[in-house]
């Protein structure tokens, strides 16, 4: 869903002790892989003709070969009907929240797919829409003080989506029975984590209760909506969040001819967050597709450099259906609109170099301390974005050139020994100099 955002109601005095003091480093023993991974978002509607589960899982040894770590798959339960968007609604609007959308098969199928995932290696994440429901969730009918509501009793429509209503956190009933619907997925199903839709909607106390809650199953890995420079409470509970922030700060550096100084200047305001979270770097996703164009549409010549950012830059590299293509569609939201897909996926490759290195080179792991992440200055700085990570003795060297026209360059920081152009193999001693002629939409990453 798009994020709006609300003021988090802290502080209630209705959780425990115990949960109003947890930090993150009591929630951070499960997941080493957490650091090397990456995740790609299902669309599975749109993913197929069939739309199904079992339509997705012939794709999983595809996306393996490319390098793909993650698979989030969009909300798997049931649309409410009433006041539903479009012929077939919106996902985000759920009718019961343990029970799956039939227009995707059934629970016998998705427990088949996600042990067929984990078989192939990969971790599983769905989406958890927990700020609120379809008008005709099962709960409006059991429970209808779950539910916000207005001076004339009508339930609360959630801001600027009138399919959708809002639920009560000052309900500590309907808390448990979220919480206990979260359960259900991890015991019956065995997924990896959750996908936390607008998390910044719902209070900061809920998510510092549930999670611990959850986790008594089994350790999980929790991606939140939500930019921690606006929400740092947030921070403190989720694995990793949304970089809004630069996400609108790069599309309006591309299309409204801003200075490059400023994202430089916003990525050193993400750095100082520190490890105790990481965010997630994207070209687009399911929201921005849909709504705001495609990444072509946003990013024009500077797409792929954009692509080699999100993959190198220290957190988690997110890939929405179809980047592979790449896909050039708009998809519809509330429709059926399939990608459309051909035998040529002529960006597999690229993301399968830029994948394979994120979980492998040491130097690009996310959140982790010990590694570093540096701006490297340039002849071109309002031009050219080039930066080094380094962990230990490994480094991670990349150029972008992030501008509508060809660049001759310098690197003037100092770099030492012989680099590998992960790309092509070419090898360079930049010893030997450090000038650089980049065309148009031109990157390098180069690992020592």
């Amino acid at each position: 869903m798009k994020k709006w955002i609300l003021s988090a109601i802290i502080g209630m005095g209705m959780v425990s002790c115990t949960t109003q003091n947890i930090n993150k480093n009591t929630m951070d023993f499960p997941k080493e892989w957490k650091h090397t991974t990456n995740i790609y978002e299902v669309n599975v509607r749109q993913y197929t003709e069939e739309g199904t589960f079992r339509a997705f899982e012939k794709e999983m040894p595809r996306l393996k070969a490319m390098g793909v770590k993650t698979l989030w798959f969009m909300p798997i339960t049931p649309i409410a009907q009433q006041n539903k968007k479009g012929s077939m609604g919106s996902p985000y609007a759920a009718s019961d929240y343990v029970s799956i959308n039939p227009e995707f098969g059934t629970m016998a199928d998705f427990k088949h797919m996600v042990n067929a995932a984990h078989r192939l290696g990969f971790k599983v994440i769905i989406d958890w829409v927990a700020n609120h429901t379809g008008w005709d969730h099962i709960w409006t009918k059991t429970h209808p003080e779950f539910y916000l509501k207005d001076p004339d009793g009508k339930f609360h429509i959630a801001s600027g989506m009138d399919d959708i209503i809002e639920l009560d956190y000052k309900n500590q009933e309907m808390r448990k029975a979220m919480i206990d619907a979260m359960k259900f997925w991890v015991k019956e199903t065995n997924i990896d984590g959750f996908r936390c839709d607008l998390a910044s909607w719902v209070e900061v106390d809920f998510w510092q209760q549930a999670r611990p809650e959850v986790e008594t199953i089994k350790p999980l890995f929790w991606l939140g909506e939500f930019d921690e420079l606006e929400n740092p409470e947030y921070g403190k509970v989720f694995d990793a969040s949304y970089s809004w922030k630069w996400m609108h700060a790069s599309n309006d550096y591309y299309n409204q001819n801003q200075p490059l100084q400023n994202l430089k200047d916003l990525l050193a305001r993400y750095t100082e967050i520190g490890e105790g979270s990481m965010r997630a770097w994207f070209t687009t996703n399911h929201d921005e597709n849909s709504w705001n164009g495609t990444e072509y549409e946003k990013y024009g010549a500077i797409t792929r450099p954009m692509a080699v950012f999100s993959a190198t830059w220290n957190g988690v590299p997110l890939l929405y259906s179809g980047q592979e293509l790449p896909n050039n569609k708009r998809l519809e939201f509330f429709e059926k609109d399939p990608i459309q897909w051909t035998s040529n996926y002529q960006n597999a490759d690229f993301y399968k170099t830029l994948l394979n290195l994120k979980s492998s080179n040491p130097a690009l792991r996310g959140g982790d301390p010990a590694a570093s992440t540096r701006l490297l200055n340039t002849t071109a700085n309002d031009q050219i974005l080039a930066y080094i990570r380094k962990n230990g003795e490994n480094e991670v060297l990349v150029i972008l050139n992030m501008s509508k026209e060809a660049v001759d360059f310098n690197i003037e920081d100092d770099l030492s020994g012989t680099f590998t152009n992960v790309f092509d193999g070419s090898k360079r001693d930049f010893s030997q100099g450090k000038h650089f002629h980049f065309q148009v939409s031109d990157y390098a990453v180069f690992e020592k």
